[in-house]
């Protein structure tokens, strides 16, 4: 049973149980705190399990932004430190391929994120490899809008697929696939510098 929370774009929260996957979601771009837990209440009520029979936690590492992707992040590692189970981190861009190719997108696809300040999160897939994996071409990039040339097929997602994040986790864990680094994506150095020395202030 997998756990999976992402708050890359919104906030989603899904839970893959007996086969199904429940999966609950909250657009709102900022309240991801608040909104995590009710989520995990909507989910482990739809799948009417208890949190205790959680065997992995998935986590959504972005690419994101700094404040969301945190949130997130300190969620699951919350949660899997608290049923003592394993983290499993993913990329949400890989979970957006993975739902398009599982309905049928063949060849090369690219999946482009509003990253804000004119920007974009860009990652390219060729396509699923032997284990249903997606397989990663290029990216994840940031990339300045006005440099952005659209494609066919190109995926702009609303949100990050819950189920999919569960999907994907199941097959690399099958697979006995590494899973990626806790850190999130941020792909852009943060706004706040460390302090330089304190200035002198002369009489």
């Amino acid at each position: 049973m997998l756990l999976a929370i992402d708050t890359a774009i919104g906030t989603t929260v899904a839970l893959g149980a007996a086969g199904r996957v429940h999966v609950a979601v909250s657009d709102d771009p900022r309240g991801h705190a608040e909104a995590i837990g009710p989520l995990l209440d909507e989910v482990f009520r739809a799948a009417d399990v208890e949190p205790s029979r959680v065997s992995g936690v998935v986590a959504g590492i972005g690419p994101g932004p700094f404040t969301g992707l945190r949130v997130g992040i300190a969620a699951a590692h919350a949660f899997a430190l608290g049923r003592g189970v394993p983290l499993l981190p993913v990329q949400g861009h890989a979970a957006v391929a993975l739902e398009a190719f599982d309905g049928g997108a063949t060849g090369s696809l690219r999946v482009v994120q509003d990253a804000r300040r004119r920007e974009l999160f860009i990652t390219e897939f060729a396509g699923l490899d032997d284990a249903g994996l997606p397989a990663v071409s290029a990216g994840p990039l940031l990339v300045a809008r006005s440099e952005y040339v659209e494609q066919s097929g190109d995926a702009w997602p609303e949100r990050i697929p819950g189920a999919a994040l569960v999907r994907l986790a199941a097959r690399s864990l099958e697979a006995g696939r590494p899973f990626a680094d806790d850190r999130a994506l941020y792909l852009r150095a943060p706004d706040v510098a460390q302090p330089g020395a304190p200035k002198r202030v002369s009489a």
